[in-house]
């Protein structure tokens, strides 16, 4: 039998291959001008159609709820004990939660293009529909389309972006970066280095696995009423109160409007659990409620968070860039064809077309698609894909282990895992003298 391995000293280094994500050299308007003209075009008669859709489609899912419940009684169905009969009663209506909560997403995502003024060419219109929706679902309309519209303008940018924003080294309490045992790329560590922020992180699996659920559990709420994940701010501030750092002076009407339609929400939700029952409200609104919030954050957090997504500061970002720096990815798609349809299909792409909202966020969902793929030629030519892996559980703690830090230098920077280790490197286009397209990569 071969013996115990010897023990790794701390001088021997491990060295990964990146890989080379490629810097867009992109103008707007070459991101713009590969867009078919007519996806531009928004119709407040067919985007009704697709509200008036989803809550047909919340009603149908309930009836049959209903139906399923009614006949899983004695009275239709004899089993062999009756305490399946309580087992049938709670899948019925877990079910039912799940199904509905991808529904009420749907629905999130359309008031959240009546923010971008996607819904119709009418304003007036637009945030009329938005708020009725985003109220309904207990989100500050005005209050989220305003931070919101921050994000997509500052998209990457690591000191202005609004969400998702990565914990630098020191920020974490890390040990400096040491060049002679480490590089800044995130290619090369030694065992010293490694010892070191295993001792200070740790990675324990289940740990993760609790930092996940609590993400997907209260994640989006703690976001509007905490700030959670956003940049660090001097005062306390939320999406609530009509104040700096989050909003300025002329802004202070549209929070109220805002704060007035979430009220309405609770009230009617502590309405409906006394005039009925607690127990009543959960079952038909708050189990859907708490699913749409777990999709939100999923969809959200793997749309703007992988080992091989960039982070830009200020003397490389610009809006092209920022808006290339997101993935499309696939709403339980690992789950195979038919799920990754029923993802797509409630959801209305969210996930699936992400990356050209970010490009031009007027859009409505219904042209997404083929401006997806149209969008998606034209970056392939440049040796741009930025389609992720499947949006779901498993992804998400992936991503959630594996993303970890961000150094305190460089220009453009990679998450680094609990080695020190980044799974990605910029490179960018270069022209040769022949004319063809080059890369060189940049520390």
């Amino acid at each position: 039998m071969p013996g115990p391995t010897a023990p790794k000293s701390d001088d021997t280094r491990e060295t990964v291959e990146q890989v080379d994500f490629i810097v867009p050299a992109l103008a707007v308007k070459d991101l713009l001008s590969a867009i078919p003209a007519h996806c531009m075009q928004r119709s407040a008669l067919r985007s009704g159609v697709y509200v008036v859709w989803d809550f047909a489609l919340l009603y149908c899912i309930y009836k049959l709820a209903a139906f399923a419940s009614d006949l899983a009684t004695p009275r239709y169905v004899a089993v062999p004990h009756l305490a399946l009969y309580s087992v049938a009663w709670w899948s019925i209506w877990a079910a039912y939660g799940f199904a509905a909560g991808l529904v009420m997403t749907g629905l999130w995502v359309i008031g959240h293009e009546c923010g971008h003024q996607a819904f119709s060419d009418s304003k007036v219109l637009n945030n009329t529909i938005g708020w009725i929706l985003h109220s309904g679902i207990g989100v500050p309309y005005f209050s989220f389309r305003i931070t919101h519209a921050k994000h997509h303008a500052a998209n990457g940018h690591l000191y202005q972006d609004q969400v998702y924003i990565p914990k630098t080294r020191s920020q974490l309490g890390l040990p400096p970066l040491d060049p002679s045992s480490e590089n800044l790329e995130g290619s090369s560590v030694t065992e010293k280095v490694k010892k070191e922020l295993y001792e200070a992180i740790g990675d324990s699996p289940i740990a993760a696995a609790l930092g996940v659920a609590f993400y997907v559990l209260m994640g989006w709420p703690l976001y509007l009423t905490l700030n959670l994940s956003n940049q660090r701010t001097e005062h306390f501030a939320n999406h609530f109160l009509p104040r700096p750092p989050l909003f300025e002076k002329r802004h202070f009407w549209q929070i109220i409007l805002s704060d007035i339609g979430v009220f309405l929400w609770v009230a009617g939700l502590v309405y409906w659990s006394f005039a009925q029952s607690f127990g009543d409200m959960m079952r038909l609104y708050g189990v859907p409620y708490l699913w749409m919030n777990h999709w939100l954050v999923i969809m959200t957090f793997l749309q703007h968070t992988d080992p091989l997504i960039p982070y830009y500061r200020p003397e490389e970002f610009n809006f092209a860039r920022g808006a290339l720096t997101t993935f499309d990815r696939s709403l339980l798609g690992g789950a195979g064809k038919f799920w990754a349809w029923v993802g797509a299909f409630t959801t209305h792409g969210l996930a699936e077309t992400h990356v050209l909202h970010h490009v031009a966020s007027r859009i409505p969902h219904y042209h997404a698609w083929e401006a997806t793929y149209a969008l998606r030629q034209r970056l392939e030519r440049e040796g741009i894909k930025l389609i992720g892996g499947p949006c779901g559980w498993s992804e998400m703690y992936r991503v959630y282990r594996q993303c970890v830090f961000i150094e305190d230098q460089g220009s453009i920077v990679f998450y680094k895992n609990v080695k020190g280790l980044a799974a990605a490197r910029p490179v960018f286009p270069q022209i040769k003298t022949t004319g063809e397209k080059g890369v060189h990569s940049v520390n």
